[in-house]
């Protein structure tokens, strides 16, 4: 179970989400649950005092968008904390049933499929990671060569103190920067995670193809398969309840942060300031594309599995064996899909649609906000 999703695993649990299972000693769970707390606190603060700043004081349309593109990315990171919290048990449950039969592989060419995958899960876990800390870290250091020199916050929120003095306002400047820093990581966390779990239905389908050709050669029994097929239905089926809410709440928000950092860009002109929107939303985007390339390649993974099973050598085949593979391809037509709400589905159409009609509303916007 140590090697399943081990990175993904790691930030989720420096993300204060996940208590390691091997920490089970109280003093390491006291530790560790200390540590949630002050992430729970840092984050919770960093995303109340920007709604408050909203209800309070924001009353131009400017105003409202520089506060809401960071703001709705602050509270999805609450809530998928919240969430992940809640579901830790379901989520180690899911992880050890990985670890288990049917999906547990078993010899030496399953053993190398599911470690050809845990390095693709290892390598996309790297790439969007250090992607996304490129981009804080250039926000991070703008702002300290620009805001932190003249005594300005980098994001807009309100303060119920006087921060004039050097002290209150370092000690305000770098709480909005942990409270943003923390927003990343379980952001972070939590889609490595979900795309992890997408990939390893994509290894099981393709250990499934691997078993069903061994039929020929007597060496597994067909019940074996057609209980390995049903365990990955109910796999994805278990996935896509348990992550629909966070991917439905995810693109709602990345809707609305997309649209108010394309309205700022386009009021204001390319600098050092503004840099920062280009970029921000370049990982939004970025982060709609890979839960819907993930959901994706499960879909055209589960149809493969139809191929693969037309492939095979049917004329030596018993009646009863290609009665019962008739059924698996029956069922695999309907294609493994996981939804947002059971609403929208995560492929590649959804990405260019839900983008094309983002660019399509914030075009109206501004042409009736300046027709006003």
């Amino acid at each position: 179970m140590q090697h399943v999703l081990k990175l993904p695993r790691t930030i989720f649990m420096v993300s204060g989400c996940f208590r390691p299972q091997s920490w089970t000693s109280l003093f390491k769970r006291t530790i560790y649950n200390i540590y949630k707390l002050y992430i729970i606190t840092m984050l919770y603060t960093f995303t109340i005092l920007q709604i408050m700043d909203i209800v309070l004081y924001v009353d131009n349309t400017d105003d409202f968008t520089s506060n809401l593109n960071v703001m709705i990315n602050a509270l999805v990171a609450c809530y998928k904390m919240f969430v992940m919290s809640v579901n830790y048990e379901n989520i180690i449950a899911l992880i050890k049933c990985l670890t288990e039969e049917p999906f547990k592989p078993l010899d030496s060419e399953e053993i190398k499929i599911r470690r050809q995958f845990d390095r693709i899960i290892r390598n996309n876990t790297l790439l969007y990671t250090v992607s996304v800390v490129i981009s804080v870290t250039f926000v991070i250091l703008s702002s300290l060569f620009t805001d932190f020199r003249y005594k300005k916050l980098k994001f807009r929120e309100w303060i119920p103190y006087d921060y004039s003095s050097t002290t209150m306002y370092c000690f305000t400047y770098f709480q909005q920067m942990l409270g943003a820093c923390h927003s990343v990581v379980v952001t972070i966390a939590t889609d490595n995670l979900m795309c992890g779990f997408l990939m390893h239905i994509c290894c099981q389908i393709e250990i499934l193809e691997y078993r069903l050709k061994k039929i020929l050669n007597n060496r597994l029994t067909l019940g074996y398969c057609i209980r390995h097929h049903n365990q990955i239905f109910e796999f994805a089926q278990i996935i896509n309840l348990k992550f629909t809410k966070i991917i439905g709440f995810q693109f709602l928000a990345s809707t609305m942060v997309m649209c108010c950092n394309l309205y700022q860009v386009t009021k204001s002109s390319l600098n050092a300031n503004n840099l920062w929107l280009i970029m921000f939303t370049n990982c939004i985007l970025t982060q709609i594309f890979i839960y819907c390339w993930f959901g994706n390649k499960v879909k055209l993974k589960s149809l493969q599995l139809i191929d693969s099973i037309f492939q095979m050598n049917w004329p030596i085949l018993d009646n009863s064996v290609k009665k019962s593979l008739v059924i698996i391809m029956k069922r695999a037509m309907i294609p493994i899909e996981i939804s947002t709400i059971f609403i929208l589905t995560l492929n590649l159409d959804s990405f260019v649609a839900v983008n094309i009609k983002t660019f399509l509303n914030k075009k109206a916007f501004i042409i009736k906000f300046y027709n006003k």
